[in-house]
């Protein structure tokens, strides 16, 4: 095969993250604004305001467990690809490619049936129940999100495969692409056509679309992997491999939803126990301000986790050509360069939070939300810095094939810590302590990162050095 991936084995490891990690990381934070524009329009309109603000935090983390399913089986593809590759086994990696697009179809079918079937308990569960007006614009949200859910696993699962593929431009471009779309269409549909909910809804799927659909016609063009037919019977020992190698994604988005499901429960129940929010006519502002913190929040990790998921390949082929010294280089780089993400995102929250809170329509609302929104942004995030290192390290390791240890710090941080913490401090501290929960958890899951990391450097300064 004349096209190979052999100049991550070459290249310098500077100028690879550039053409590798900045494309991911411009994909995912894409990715990340189709639901945060939704908000931002949402919330600027005045006949929808925090009800819909909060309606859209009700169904985000619903989004976040399809996004779980489709990293899952795109970067544990990715990252099989890229060590077969390095190994010189071409013939594992079309397999890998055929299997992981079978399973993103089958697994987003049956995502959306379960979605439909179960959908007034879902919203619930994640607690659109705190009033008549949130629940209402969350089922509306809710079905047509719904309906969009095969594109947008297949279109998020195949693009760290087209990155594997060689290709880190063209994944920008699908998503950048669909992103366009429905930014375009939201204004439209939310204040030409006054669709609400439902435009902002539909304007999503439509973009979602536009990414599967360019998604389909490069898988059908691959550079480098390119699977026969045969690569698409489903494979257990393949599919196993893969996934194993994607769990750590998958826990790392599907755990942050169990902890948002408890913040979400939580905010409900002790700001119905506040004096101000406990009122009919603010209950739905902490739900609607915490919302807007995670969308912020998830800004920031779409960088951090793209430029790190952006590595993937290059530290999949040289772990596996056994080129030690170029991954310990790499992993330097990447985690000075989250630490500058996270002190820019400090800034951000602690000095100028009233800004980011005015894009969200704060000059439709009262006193309370504002107050309460600056007070979010600088409890919630104080330690950012602290979780965009750990978030790297937690896709580093899962790079190296070191799933077990790359699953446990997830499981650790988005489990143990962040749905432990998020149910705990709130008896002590009330309201207040759902915002705790957040540093608290970053903190600790970092004492536990510092150990990894060192763990890490030794075993890459070991023998099995590398033919350079």
């Amino acid at each position: 095969m004349e096209t190979s991936n052999q100049h991550l084995g070459t290249q310098r490891i500077g100028k690879l993250m550039a053409q590798y990690a900045v494309p991911c990381m411009i994909s995912l934070l894409v990715g990340a604004l189709y639901n945060i524009v939704d908000q931002i329009f949402i919330a600027n309109a005045s006949y929808l305001g925090s009800y819909g603000n909060a309606a859209n935090t009700v169904v985000f983390p619903l989004t976040v467990v399809a996004l779980a399913v489709a990293v899952m089986i795109g970067d544990g593809c990715c990252a099989f690809v890229s060590i077969s590759l390095g190994k010189g086994k071409e013939d594992h990696a079309k397999r890998s490619v055929g299997n992981a697009i079978v399973m993103s179809v089958i697994s987003s079918l049956v995502l959306m049936v379960i979605y439909l079937v179960f959908q007034r308990q879902i919203i619930a569960m994640f607690g659109g129940t705190v009033n008549e007006e949130t629940f209402a614009y969350s089922q509306e949200y809710f079905f047509y999100i719904t309906l969009g859910i095969p594109f947008y696993i297949f279109g998020q699962a195949m693009n760290p495969i087209i990155r594997a593929d060689g290709s880190p431009r063209f994944a920008m471009v699908s998503t950048l692409a669909g992103a366009v779309v429905n930014t375009i269409l939201d204004p439209i549909f939310i204040f030409v056509f006054r669709w609400g909910m439902m435009g902002a809804a539909i304007a999503t799927v439509i973009g979602q679309v536009m990414t599967a659909v360019l998604a389909i016609w490069y898988i059908l063009h691959m550079k480098v992997i390119k699977p026969a037919r045969k690569d698409f019977g489903i494979n257990g020992k393949i599919c196993g491999r893969t996934l194993l190698l994607g769990i750590t994604s998958f826990l790392s988005q599907i755990s942050m939803v169990a902890a948002m499901a408890a913040i979400n429960n939580m905010l409900r129940k002790y700001g119905a126990a506040d004096p101000i929010f406990g009122q009919a006519q603010y209950a739905q502002i902490p739900m609607a301000v915490v919302g807007i913190v995670m969308k912020f929040f998830q800004i920031v990790i779409s960088i951090v986790v793209g430029m790190a998921a952006g590595c993937i390949p290059i530290v999949g082929f040289n772990m596996g050509a056994e080129k030690k010294s170029r991954v310990r280089e790499l992993f330097t780089k990447l985690l000075i360069a989250e630490a500058a993400v996270g002190a820019v995102a400090f800034i951000l929250v602690e000095f100028f939070p009233r800004p980011m809170i005015s894009i969200f329509g704060a000059a439709n609302e009262s006193s309370y939300y504002t107050e309460f929104a600056i007070l979010a942004f600088r409890t919630y995030l104080c330690m950012i810095i602290l979780a965009c290192v750990n978030k790297a390290c937690f896709i580093f390791l899962q790079a190296m094939g070191k799933a077990a240890a790359s699953t446990t710090l997830s499981m650790i941080r988005e489990v143990v810590f962040g749905v432990g913490f998020a149910l705990l401090l709130p008896i002590f501290f009330g309201l207040s302590g759902v915002l705790y929960s957040m540093p608290v958890s970053d903190v600790l899951t970092f004492v536990v990162a510092v150990f990894l990391i060192c763990r890490t450097y030794r075993e890459l300064n070991k023998k099995g050095e590398e033919l350079q």
